[in-house]
């Protein structure tokens, strides 16, 4: 079938509830991917930062058949040969005491909301049902009812409440309002490093310090969403070090399935996990399954022996300051770390995707967020020679 075939099919098969570019891949390796007629494209959104290792990278591929020939499922009920490794591993990784997995960011999103709740009412003493959760307009955690239910985007709330309460919504990167936010009765403050979906928006310096210091003093858990900023994507093993800081509850996703499986999960301190869960009162069929740890912790360790942290930053600094040399008329401003990166088009230039279109029919895949933001986040493996291939049809596009 060629593309309109493809895209038929979708059209009248499928709910609307996307509106992708009219491009139907077939195939993928490193930062390349094919579509059905054979056209090549540079991968520039690397499915929403899920593949930070590339497309198929050899190593996560050969685990998942390795494993999938050997064990694919037993649920929690009994125990398996990859779930204790793999948890050893990412705990050793990123300095956490334990792992709780589910399967996607939402979930695990969700996860982390029962857990500041339940440590609040069993080791902060408030009162039964009374716990907040302050979060920041313009975040984007998720699409489950809880979650949209405390977004300040109608897009992802309209016609689906009602919503439950226990959240209060603050400006982002203002620390007065989080200090006004707090009462005895907050028991987490939730907050993304860098607001992705919001159009790649980037907190004052010191922020997260600052936050880390109001949670600490009023003994509220400070839990941060790096599902789409952790593992490498910022230049950093997870954003919240640049700030030289530590949060009580990581949330994790995305990347930490190599592009292959759909593995999330909060990482936090013995104390948390110990208060909030016991058996039985939260789980997953399918998280910690044997194939999602096996490619998991094969993931993690490719964006450790090979460098893929250090390349973020390099080339992250290399495209940013590529940009800024352009000079386009049409951009307003261009922001991000690493190799997660916003340019936000002038209101009089027009929405961001006609742009995307135009750089889609250059090769270039990537996509507008927030109507006049496109999105660069290229795997982490990209070479300078690939990027300076992008470079020249993004700066002839813009111009």
């Amino acid at each position: 079938m060629n593309t309109q075939e493809h895209i038929d099919l979708v059209e009248t098969y499928s709910a609307h509830n996307y509106k992708p570019l009219p491009v139907v891949l077939s195939r993928g390796e490193g930062v390349w991917v094919w579509d059905v007629e054979g056209r090549k494209y540079l991968d520039m959104l690397s499915s929403y930062s899920a593949l930070n290792q590339g497309h198929r990278h050899p190593k996560i591929v050969k685990a998942l058949k390795d494993q999938v020939d050997r064990l694919c499922l037993t649920s929690r009920a009994f125990h398996h040969d990859t779930f204790g490794p793999f948890c050893e591993a990412l705990c050793k990784a990123t300095g956490f005491d334990q792992f709780l997995p589910m399967n996607t960011g939402a979930e695990g999103v969700e996860t982390a909301i029962k857990a500041a709740r339940r440590w609040g009412y069993r080791s902060k003493g408030v009162e039964r049902d009374k716990a907040e959760i302050v979060v920041c307009e313009g975040n984007f955690h998720g699409r489950t009812a809880t979650i949209v239910g405390f977004s300040s985007d109608e897009l992802y709330y309209g016609g689906f409440g009602p919503f439950g309460p226990g959240f209060r919504k603050i400006p982002y990167s203002d620390i007065q309002a989080l200090e006004a936010a707090i009462t005895p009765n907050t028991v987490g403050f939730l907050v993304e490093p860098i607001q992705g979906e919001a159009g790649i928006h980037v907190p004052d310096d010191g922020y997260l310090k600052q936050a880390r210091r109001l949670c600490d003093e009023h003994n509220v858990l400070l839990m941060l969403d790096e599902i789409q900023t952790g593992l490498g994507r910022t230049g950093r093993l997870f954003c919240y070090e640049y700030e030289g800081i530590r949060p009580d509850v990581l949330i994790v996703g995305k990347a930490l399935g190599g592009g292959c499986f759909p593995v999330s999960g909060i990482l936090s301190s013995k104390q948390v996990m110990d208060a909030a869960f016991k058996p039985g009162n939260h789980g997953s069929t399918f998280g910690g399954n044997p194939i999602a740890c096996t490619v998991a912790q094969v993931a993690v360790q490719v964006i450790l022996d090979e460098g893929l942290v250090e390349n973020s930053y390099r080339m992250g600094e290399y495209f940013r300051a590529k940009l800024v040399e352009s000079q386009s008329p049409h951009v307003a401003e261009i922001r991000g770390k690493g190799l997660l990166i916003g340019v936000e088009i002038r209101q009089e230039s027009g929405p961001a995707r006609p742009f995307c279109e135009k750089l889609m029919e250059l090769g270039l895949l990537c996509k507008e967020t927030h109507v006049s933001v496109i999105r660069f986040a290229p795997p982490l493996t990209i070479t300078r020679d690939e990027l300076d291939w992008a470079l020249e049809r993004i700066a002839r596009v813009l111009k």
